[in-house]
């Protein structure tokens, strides 16, 4: 306990002793670990908004013009049975309409050419699956479009696919941006405590005079670098949290659509920082400390 002690209070002696350095050190952690937050933070606003839209993703089967009762009840009991769907909802040609006109508003006068309803009668089929696949939503269309009765089936196509590769090149980025982010914070507090170690060789040297173990004189370098990971964490959350707020307080002022993609954030999103600066910080001390001769 008296060297974890000693440890703690020599450290946070050489954090105000060696503040410059330590300062560029600390944002140097802050900014590499705000750039993997945001990243992150896109990615998780990306995946809710593919959640949110998902739950009520299905497909819209177009039936043929002229399908009979009897043909359509069919259809629908064979949707009802297919364990892919969730819900099946039917729309007429004249349900269809009235929604087309409230839809259309002051428009309506495009459909006053019309003597008949130009529109068909359909089936909404709503998937189980939270966020289906791209091929496996094409694939269950396909099957449907061969089916006699149905005239063409229609879905999201570009646009559940666009944000499926969109998702995954985020996750991919996420992978790539943290190796880099992780290699760039440990070689920084690396070189850091090395400096910093070199500057403190005289007091080493004393040290060891007076018989201190090799653990003992390292432990303060170990404990500083892990000071240094979580007040770099600190800043990245503290402005991530400052610029997150600003973008869903005043963000829809200038741009009223991003409200379909943001979502607040937990505080609990705002620990890893800290903690992932730590354990960043204190491998890079660790390698620091053990490369050095003495």
């Amino acid at each position: 306990m008296r060297t974890f002690i000693y440890s703690l209070q020599t450290a946070l002696k050489s954090l105000w002793h060696e503040k410059w350095i330590n300062l560029l050190t600390v944002l140097s952690v802050g900014v590499g670990l705000l750039i993997l937050s945001l990243f992150i933070t896109i990615s998780l606003n990306i995946d809710s908004s593919l959640k949110r839209w998902s739950k009520n993703f299905g497909l819209v089967v177009y039936l043929d013009e002229g399908l009979t009762g009897e043909a359509e009840e069919t259809l629908k009991q064979f949707f009802l049975k297919d364990p892919d769907f969730s819900e099946v909802k039917y729309v007429s040609k004249e349900q269809a309409l009235q929604e087309l006109r409230r839809m259309l508003g002051t428009g309506i006068s495009v459909l006053e050419g019309f003597e008949d309803n130009p529109l068909p009668s359909s089936f909404e089929l709503t998937f189980k699956r939270k966020l289906p696949e791209p091929s496996f939503v094409r694939r269950k269309a396909d099957q449907l479009r061969q089916m006699n009765g149905v005239d063409d089936v229609e879905y999201g196509e570009k646009w559940l696919s666009s944000l499926h590769t969109l998702s995954g090149v985020m996750r991919t980025g996420i992978i790539f941006l943290g190796g880099a982010i992780f290699i760039a914070v440990t070689f920084v507090t690396y070189g850091t405590v090395k400096i910093l170690f070199y500057r403190r060789k005289d007091e080493v040297e004393t040290l060891k005079l007076l018989g201190a173990t090799r653990h003992f004189i390292r432990l303060p370098f170990l404990v500083e670098g892990i000071f240094i990971g979580i007040l770099g964490g600190i800043i990245s959350s503290a402005a991530l949290y400052g610029l997150y707020s600003f973008i869903i307080y005043k963000g829809p002022q200038y741009l009223p659509s991003i409200s379909a993609f943001i979502i607040p954030l937990p505080l609990s999103v705002y620990i890893p920082a800290p903690v992932a600066g730590a354990v960043m910080s204190l491998i890079g001390s660790f390698f620091a400390v053990g490369k050095i001769k003495y």
